[in-house]
């Protein structure tokens, strides 16, 4: 923080902000007179019921304001900058990055990247703890940030600094030590990118191992497979996991949920949804998922859609839906998705039409061509393969496409295709979507303006 202190971009309706006249614009100098760092010195001096807020307000006046409240009690205040500094980038280079396997010629910030225990805390990411110096940890358990979610790869400090091209990356792991002694309180979840020939075999039954022991602070580990792109020239080598290779995981992961659920009631270690369809193998019950903890990570995001869409299927069966008989519906739509997803899909849309005849889905399944065919997962399908594959293709009154698709809060895809440019060169309204099971029914039947 510089002596501007941080920039105030909105203050909540009804907050106790707004009852003091604080608005954007305005800045936060210093609580209790003492500056603000970062996000970890905010949210730890807010917490007490007495405050003193020194403000100072765009012509230069400054405010000092006396509050008192209840402990925990927010002020309602968001900055411009969510981290109250700036962000830190990633000082390894993963032999399994994503961001290493983009095309060149895209947006700037798409190639930046993140390693900010920070945004754990904030926003779920993963970090590497390669980034992080001692002080940083004593600050998460002095002001008792929890979860941080840690991408391990490995426990193996050797293979760990070759995975992360980090010579450091091995010594990192001693940080986990500390947040997980005795008392801390602190909370952690894992995850491991798979790499074939590298850190799964007797690497990943060797890091499950040594993870399982930092149990109870360590919640859960989810194990993903690697993404591959086709822009891999000049990086290391990896292959893509094949059925055999997948059934291999999933024993091991399988071994570990048993022996959690036996000792800790829950099942700890978690294959991301690809798994099984890379194994082919029926995708697990809800009971395995506990409570889906790892979602962001696709764990479970296939049983939880199918399971709503179940619930939701049966309701309106028995119920109609928002009053609307569902003999009067008629309609002819369509809907995209990557492949890994697309089966389950096209199953969710033959349900529907059966319940409601007058009702056509057309679905299809696009090719990432873009990436590479290896990547198959929906979010990250862009516009220019959406257009190019669904041109003259059936597409009925509307395209209906999911959410993630879109950059976090705009209508664009990750190539900056707009999904009016989508509608302008197909011809169709595009009906954006949530993920949830009902969501999906209700966009396929209802023009969601």
């Amino acid at each position: 923080m510089d002596n501007n202190g941080h920039l105030i971009k909105k203050v909540e309706p009804g907050s106790i902000a707004e009852e003091l006249e604080i608005a954007a614009g305005d800045r936060l100098i210093a609580i209790n007179d003492k500056p603000i760092e970062d996000i970890f010195d905010y949210q730890y001096m807010v917490q007490d019921e007495e405050l003193t807020l020194l403000v100072r307000k765009p012509d230069g006046e400054e405010w000092e304001l006396e509050i008192e409240k209840y402990y925990d009690e927010d002020l309602g205040i968001e900055f411009d900058n969510g981290l109250m500094d700036d962000y830190r980038s990633c000082c390894n280079k993963c032999i399994f990055c994503f961001i290493d396997q983009m095309p060149p010629g895209m947006r700037e910030t798409l190639y930046f990247k993140d390693d900010d225990a920070r945004l754990s805390f904030l926003q779920g990411n993963y970090v590497t703890l390669t980034n992080m110096s001692d002080d940083d940890i004593d600050r998460i358990l002095k002001y008792h940030l929890s979860p941080i979610n840690v991408s391990f790869q490995t426990t193996n400090p050797e293979l760990r600094c070759k995975m992360l091209n980090n010579r450091f990356a091995g010594e990192a792991l001693k940080k986990v030590d500390k947040l997980c002694a005795e008392g801390s309180g602190i909370e952690l979840n894992g995850q491991i990118v798979l790499c074939k020939g590298v850190n799964d075999g007797k690497e990943l039954h060797r890091s499950l191992t040594d993870l399982y022991n930092y149990r109870p602070n360590l919640k859960s580990v989810s194990v993903v497979p690697v993404g591959l792109s086709k822009y891999r020239d000049g990086l290391y080598p990896l292959e893509p996991f094949e059925k055999d290779d997948a059934r291999e995981v999933l024993k091991e992961i399988e071994y570990w949920q048993n022996k959690s659920f036996e000792e800790y009631g829950d099942h700890f270690v978690h294959a991301s949804d690809e798994w099984y369809m890379i194994a082919q193998l029926p995708i697990p019950g809800a009971e395995i998922y506990d409570d889906y903890g790892q979602l962001e990570n696709g764990v479970g995001m296939v049983r939880l859609l199918l399971d709503e869409f179940d619930e939701a299927l049966a309701d309106i069966k028995e119920h109609g839906i928002e009053g609307v008989s569902l003999d009067e519906i008629k309609g002819e739509v369509s809907t995209a998705s990557g492949k890994l997803i697309y089966p389950f899909i096209r199953e969710m849309a033959q349900k529907l039409t059966e319940v409601i005849p007058g009702l056509t889905v057309h679905v299809h399944e696009i090719t990432n061509n873009f990436f590479g065919e290896r990547i198959t997962v929906t979010g990250l399908l862009t516009g220019q393969d959406i257009i190019e594959q669904l041109k003259g293709q059936k597409l009925g009154e509307a395209l209906v496409l999911p959410q993630n698709i879109l950059r976090a809060g705009e209508d664009y895809l990750l190539d900056d295709v707009h999904i009016s440019d989508i509608e302008r060169e197909l011809g169709v309204k595009i009906r954006i979507i949530k993920s949830g099971g009902m969501d999906f029914i209700r966009g396929l039947i209802f023009d969601n303006d």
